[in-house]
């Protein structure tokens, strides 16, 4: 069989990302290449009836790559070429998943931890509030809509607010200690209790639903047992939670407890509610999810009672979405839950690629036309232009050195455009993010594309 010659062709900025990724690339995927770097810097603005009296095609191409923004009309280039035209990716760091370089992720959609997802101090708040929270908690990954109730107090409208999540289509559980909240709750289609233990046992005998089982001595997992064995003796299906404590307060012990449940009760549902360690720590919750669901995938806890209330918390129903998958690909293929998905990367890039000083240098001295190049590497941001390169850590100090130079072509539209790339730029450079012009930085699953809406398009129209 023929081995595959593809050609790529790319600009000037991003010809040496490009081979270095192509280095390793090529081997690994079983390909050979060849790349042409046309006469203009960046790729993005790349068009087909541009790139068309310019292509210079090798003998025994197999096929040829485009830039990943050169869509449009390909029509131009096939009438110079019959060889076969693909477009690539957008971003270069895709090319490896592009060319299907990547770990077996077979199973990898798969999960068997159930999210259930608090709404806190549900009475506080109007129906129309909780139906909205309930929809987007189910759209982030929740199964199941707990409907938080008040310490010391019985909420009236209970049953109307479980009856309402219920005909809007949602499983709904019910957080309170009090019987007559629980009672009404249950009648209205709750399926879950939280929580049950020797204060109100007698009552779950009646309510026909799973209750979760809670110790009377929260540093004494023996105190549940009298709970269980009388539920158990009812035929009331149990659910097992030792209760996670916060960080300080005997959160390290409250693990063990973990352990101990479940060496004590091999067989027996479990829950783990994390919000007492992503809501009470000064830490994004997104690393702090993705270990607590790590012990719940280990230990068979298949459920998780999560909030999202303080800011840093605010995408946790998401975050454990991905979080549960990961660890059972992790467990279940026995492997690490490392380079299988970016998507719970947040605050840093898997890989930041960098240049070489002698190729900005050259960058800067090929390039012809007035647009401007930015680019972050290395602790410093580059704005590189026709005879122009200006360099430094504050971009406040380069814009203004780009005004004393007397640059004519910085209006007012082109002065906010580089305030918000060099802005990006920066960010990236304090984070350990790579950055690449007129591209959004990649937050994970937190990211929000640019490629509708930014100035690039405008650039490209007047290629």
């Amino acid at each position: 069989m023929l081995r595959e010659k593809i050609h790529f062709t790319t600009g000037r900025l991003a010809s040496a990302a490009l081979e270095a990724i192509l280095i390793e690339l090529g081997p690994k995927a079983g390909f050979d290449y060849s790349i042409q770097t046309l006469p203009i810097t960046v790729a993005a603005l790349l068009t087909p009836r541009w790139i068309a009296p310019r292509l210079d095609v090798p003998p025994e191409t197999t096929k040829i790559i485009l830039p990943g923004y050169c869509d449009g009309d390909l029509s131009p280039l096939q009438a110079v070429t019959n060889i076969p035209i693909e477009i690539g990716p957008k971003d270069l760091r895709r090319l490896p998943e592009f060319f299907g370089q990547k770990p077996n992720r077979d199973g990898l959609g798969e999960w068997d931890i159930e999210i259930i997802a608090e709404i806190n101090h549900a009475p506080r708040k109007s129906l129309p509030d909780i139906l909205a929270m309930a929809d987007a908690m189910r759209n982030d990954g929740a199964n199941l809509i707990d409907v938080g109730c008040e310490p010391n107090s019985c909420w009236q409208g209970v049953g109307d607010c479980v009856k309402a999540l219920r005909d809007a289509g949602h499983r709904v559980s019910i957080d309170s200690l009090n019987p007559v909240e629980i009672s009404a709750a249950v009648k209205a289609g709750a399926e879950l209790v939280l929580s049950v233990n020797e204060f109100n046992r007698e009552f779950a005998v009646d309510w026909g639903c799973e209750v979760v089982v809670i110790p009377d001595d929260i540093q004494n997992i023996d105190s549940m047992d009298a709970t269980v064995e009388m539920l158990a003796g009812q035929n009331v299906p149990v659910r097992l939670d030792p209760i996670l404590e916060p960080i300080g307060f005997g959160f390290a012990k409250s693990i063990k407890r973990y352990l101990d449940v479940r060496a004590k009760w091999p067989d027996a549902p479990m829950m783990m509610g994390i919000g007492n360690i992503t809501e009470l720590t000064d830490v994004d919750s997104a690393g702090v999810n993705m270990l607590l669901l790590a012990i719940c995938q280990e230990l068979n806890i298949t459920r998780v009672l999560t909030t999202q209330v303080i800011n840093w918390a605010r995408s946790s129903v998401k975050e454990c979405d991905v979080a549960r998958r990961l660890v059972h690909f992790a467990v279940d293929q026995q492997v690490p839950p490392k380079h299988l998905s970016e998507e719970l990367l947040l605050l840093r890039d898997a890989k930041v690629l960098s240049y070489e000083p002698q190729q900005i240098a050259e960058l800067a001295a090929n390039i012809k036309d007035h647009n401007y190049r930015i680019l972050a590497d290395n602790g410093l941001l580059h704005l590189i232009g026709s005879g122009e390169h200006f360099s430094g850590a504050d971009p406040f100090k380069i814009f203004d050195a780009l005004m004393d130079s007397g640059a004519t072509n910085v209006d007012a539209s082109h002065a906010f455009y580089l305030g918000f790339e060099m802005c990006k730029a920066m960010t990236a450079l304090q984070l350990g993010k790579q950055y690449n012009q007129d591209q959004a930085l990649d937050w994970g699953f937190l990211t929000v594309s640019e490629a509708d809406r930014h100035r690039i398009s405008k650039r490209r129209k007047q290629s």
